[in-house]
């Protein structure tokens, strides 16, 4: 066990201008783990250090960060539940570390509260998802982002709903979760270019309607456009549209790591355009964990 009075030696032994003793000092830092982070951050603000040894500092401190993340990842990907905004938050920490999850948490609890209140389990489908349109885009002005639509900010949880905007798969992730804590199956469909909602047929209303329909999905939802409804035959529309083959995968909810996959192509694609080479390599480190 390393004293607090040892880890502040080595410390500031990183300053030394022997590039050796540094890659050794560095690993011996790094291999003590998370718990070393608190000591680097308030050694990194004493205002005496040089820029090289600040940097030193910071580059160790998101090192281990950055291992701490690829576990949490492992852990999550081996989890049963595989709860989606579990990983959300994992991803939104890595670009973000001194988020507090509870926080953020709490807000989405203030939401679906607020949604509770007003659901009943005499409403329909529609009635349902009026009310969630309602709260989500009216009173707590959730917004898809127009402006800025490839921006990275729009793919963590904790400046989504900060900011109210998002992308399409952001504005989903918090619809869908909200709402399926409520026990409203509204899940996520990985349409291309625009991922979209599928509120499930549970009550077998189309086969009642005869309507024809193998995708077992009663309607689709734009999270993106304050939750606009759509059909079947809007997705056929906008694939022929993009000419693109209608796969099955294209109509049907999918798996909460292919969601989790999406978020990372999407923040490799938005580092990508402003070349931000380094958190694109490591953004494709972490996706391979979760492919």
């Amino acid at each position: 066990m390393i004293t607090k009075d040892t880890l502040h030696a080595l410390i500031t032994l990183l300053d030394d201008p022997d590039k050796q003793i540094v890659s050794h000092i560095s690993n011996k830092i790094k291999s003590i783990g998370i718990e070393v982070i608190p000591l680097l951050e308030s050694a990194w603000e004493n205002t005496k250090l040089t820029t090289s040894h600040q940097q030193r500092i910071e580059q160790i401190t998101h090192e281990i960060q950055f291992e701490q993340i690829k576990k949490e990842l492992l852990t999550w990907k081996s989890t049963q539940e595989l709860n989606i905004l579990d990983a959300w938050f994992i991803i939104s920490k890595w670009q973000y570390p001194g988020i507090n999850k509870e926080n953020y948490l709490n807000k989405i609890e203030e939401i679906r509260k607020a949604i509770w209140i007003e659901i009943n389990d005499q409403q329909t489908a529609f009635e349902k998802v009026k009310i969630i349109n309602k709260i989500f885009y009216q009173n707590y002005h959730f917004k898809g982002d127009t402006k800025n639509y490839h921006s990275p900010i729009n793919s963590y949880l904790n400046t989504v709903l900060e900011t109210k905007h998002g992308n399409p798969l952001s504005l989903s992730i918090l619809y869908s979760s909200i709402s399926q804590s409520l026990n409203i199956p509204i899940y996520g469909v990985n349409l291309p270019n625009h991922f979209i909602l599928a509120y499930m047929d549970e009550h077998m209303v189309n086969q009642l309607l005869g309507n024809t329909t193998n995708s077992g999905v009663f309607f689709y939802i734009n999270a993106f456009s304050d939750g606009s409804i759509l059909y079947e035959n809007d997705i056929r529309k906008f694939l022929a549209d993009l000419k693109l083959p209608e796969e099955k995968g294209y109509f049907e909810p999918c798996q909460n790591t292919i969601i989790i996959q999406r978020i990372f192509i999407n923040l490799i694609s938005s580092y990508q355009a402003i070349g931000k080479v380094d958190k694109v390599n490591e953004l494709l480190e972490l996706k391979e964990i979760i492919t």
